[in-house]
């Protein structure tokens, strides 16, 4: 469970193409005890061009954006016995450096070019609830409601926000085909919902996304497929500078590839993930690569 700040305020909301999905993600285990995760998130794009931008409750073009973002996440697998159905409760705690170059429409219609970065925390994701069904020892299904909450860095003098100062509901639902021989199909999905900026009076228009992993394995643990991701704003932003721009609907298509292998070390299960999703159909958001590691260590 990632996402970073970028249509919406800023030019993203908060997810990032093909980075949404992870391994297993349709999978609650019915064993008790606990997954830890680290995932790093590097992303870097530009919205070219005269196509303007909302950002910190101004009018910005020619954006650059250079995101790094990391989170660790721990999960706690309840104990609900071996049962079709098992439950699971999760906190991720994440940290945000952000490169943001802008041109900022100034009063009477002057243009100035703005760059602003940092590195601060950025908003924590919390998971009370995802329940994970098991149809068979292959097919399993998950439903979860991830909660961004307000906690990250925020101020509205700065172009380099790591917090985005609203609250994010997002209801998900994720579906894990195991092959039996290392590999997997994953489909995730999510709507994502932004409560207002009280800042900026701007408040983002809802997101779908799409998300999808396929791997092969390859013995000794090794694993190699495709990722992709959809982004599709389903709501206009509302606020001042939202109008302007007719509600700012954005899109994002990406697809790449991406390595893993999973083993054991000592009493842990280990799985290590590498990724890269070139976005190739844009609209209304920044165009570029997104490029994640991930390291999970399961306890049970």
């Amino acid at each position: 469970m990632s996402s970073v700040l970028l249509a919406a305020e800023g030019g993203v909301g908060r997810p990032i193409t093909g980075q949404q999905v992870f391994s297993n993600a349709g999978v609650v285990p019915p064993e008790p005890g606990w997954i830890m995760s680290l995932t790093s998130i590097w992303y870097d794009g530009d919205l070219k061009g005269n196509k303007g931008v909302p950002i910190v409750g101004r009018i910005g073009g020619d954006l650059d954006m250079k995101v790094s973002y990391t989170i660790a996440n721990f999960t706690h697998v309840w104990d609900t016995g071996k049962g079709r159905w098992n439950y699971a409760s999760a906190i991720g705690v994440p940290m945000q450096y952000t490169d943001v170059t802008v041109d900022i429409t100034q009063p009477r219609g002057r243009v100035l070019g703005a760059e602003d970065t940092g590195t601060q925390f950025a908003d924590i994701l919390v998971t009370p609830i995802a329940a994970g069904y098991h149809f068979d020892a292959q097919n399993h299904i998950s439903f979860s409601l991830p909660v961004y909450l307000p906690t990250g860095a925020y101020n509205d003098n700065r172009l380099a926000n790591p917090g985005q100062n609203n609250y994010t509901f997002m209801p998900t639902l994720a579906f894990t085909h195991l092959d039996g021989s290392g590999g997997e199909i994953t489909l995730s999905s999510g709507l994502e919902f932004y409560t207002e900026n009280d800042a900026t009076d701007y408040r983002n228009g809802n997101i779908f996304t799409l998300d999808a992993l396929w791997t092969q394995g390859f013995g000794k643990g090794w694993s190699a497929g495709i990722v992709g991701g959809y982004v599709q704003q389903v709501t206009d932003d509302k606020g001042q500078t939202a109008e302007l721009f007719g509600g700012y609907r954005g899109r994002a298509v990406g697809a790449g590839p991406v390595i893993g292998w999973a083993g054991k070390f000592n009493d842990a299960r280990v799985n290590v993930s590498a990724r890269w999703v070139p976005e190739f159909d844009t609209k209304n958001r920044p165009e570029g690569n997104g490029f994640a590691v991930n390291l999970t260590l399961a306890f049970f």
